[in-house]
């Protein structure tokens, strides 16, 4: 009987942390029981063969590992980019058949290329490296493959989530070594549950507003002849604002403002959570969201009107959860999805609410998944 192998790495949920990962900051994540399943079996050929429901068959080439220009953006790019990565560790690749499988689905919010690709970092970690590389490894795989082959210039949080499981602090001053703490948390006993609304907004075509975050937070760096706000004290980048805004946009100062702020709420929220106080946690991350809208902007794509989908989930939770529980836009913003914490007495009428208004399954009720991507057959 021919021997196949099942392969399964989870979606994630930002817990805390809008946009500070790709500044060397810290963030709160953690995995969550929505995952990318794939079928692999060995084919003696060259070639990865991808098959997954609804789409067409991705063919990619042991060969050729080259970055391919009109690849960017699509799965092949991230397979690519994964194999390149292990063949330049070493590794040898053989071909392989995958029948991929995904309850992540894409624009959820949830992160589902990052699960893409820590699937098939752990696959070819497992099959072809004798596992030598380590969570942390393959999520940096992950975030490369994004990077120079699919041509989104993400941070690390995602890919990191996804390969590490549980909720996680990390701490990326150091991204070559990031401090990452398990935090040992039960929102359930607590008396709550993690709610991810989708706003019915589309990713797609907001690539450019994603890239002006760090273009410009790159922007106020280059002032200071830095690469990333981490390297900046914040007493420095306050000093310097009189003579700053006359080489950046206010919008990106206001940008680092949130980015530094959120840097130290992040600590704080990691030791409420240590010490199971609720209501500081839940009072930063309210703090959070309210940051993201005012200083990041990051809620609805420049200038527009018609359309503000995210702004309007998070009016709908502030008015559903009638002061309990928080709320906070969810990931890099501007189209997608907002979390929530709502209290269990109030999950019925509020699930009921969101989706009265933005339709029926757009208010997903999930859990934190303890393993991060893992062989299971």
């Amino acid at each position: 009987m021919e021997k196949h192998y099942v392969f399964s790495a989870p979606g994630r949920t930002e817990i805390s942390g809008n946009h500070t990962d790709h500044q060397c900051g810290c963030v709160l994540a953690a995995a969550v029981n929505l995952e990318t399943v794939a079928d692999v079996r060995l084919n003696g050929a060259n070639n990865i063969w991808v098959q997954s429901e609804g789409y067409p068959t991705i063919k990619v080439n042991l060969d050729d590992l080259s970055v391919h220009e009109e690849e960017k953006n699509t799965t092949a790019a991230l397979i690519r980019g994964v194999a390149s990565s292990f063949v330049q560790r070493g590794a040898k690749l053989e071909g392989f058949d995958a029948v991929v499988n995904s309850t992540v689905l894409p624009g959820s919010g949830l992160s589902s290329s990052a699960a893409f690709e820590v699937l098939f970092g752990t696959i070819l970690n497992e099959l072809f490296f004798d596992k030598k590389l380590t969570a942390v490894e393959i999520a940096q795989i992950g975030q490369y493959a994004e990077n120079v082959y699919f041509g989104k210039p993400c941070g690390l949080m995602d890919q990191m989530a996804s390969s590490v499981g549980g909720l996680v602090y990390i701490d990326f001053e150091n991204p070559e070594n990031p401090v990452i703490e398990k935090i040992n948390f039960d929102l359930a006993k607590a008396g709550y549950a993690l709610c991810i609304i989708d706003s019915g907004a589309d990713h797609a075509d907001l690539t450019d507003e994603y890239a002006a975050i760090p273009y410009e937070l790159k922007e106020v760096c280059d002032f200071f002849g830095k690469e990333v706000l981490r390297q900046i004290p914040e007493e420095d980048f306050l000093a310097a604002l009189p003579k700053l805004r006359n080489h950046v946009s206010d919008r990106a100062i206001l940008r680092a403002i949130h980015v530094y702020q959120e840097n130290k709420r992040v600590e704080v929220q990691a030791a409420a959570l240590r010490n199971e106080d609720l209501y500081a946690f839940f009072h930063l991350v309210r703090q959070s969201g309210h940051s993201s809208w005012m200083y990041l902007q990051n809620i609805y794509p420049s200038g527009s009107i018609m359309k503000q989908e995210v702004a309007l989930a998070l009016a709908l939770c502030d008015t559903l959860l009638q002061g309990k529980g928080a709320y906070r836009v969810h990931g890099g913003g501007f189209a997608g999805t907002v979390q929530a914490f709502v209290p269990f007495d109030l999950l019925p009428k509020f699930k009921e609410g969101i989706e009265n208004v933005l339709g029926e399954g757009k208010c997903h009720v999930l859990n934190i998944r303890n393993d991060g991507g893992i062989r299971i057959q």
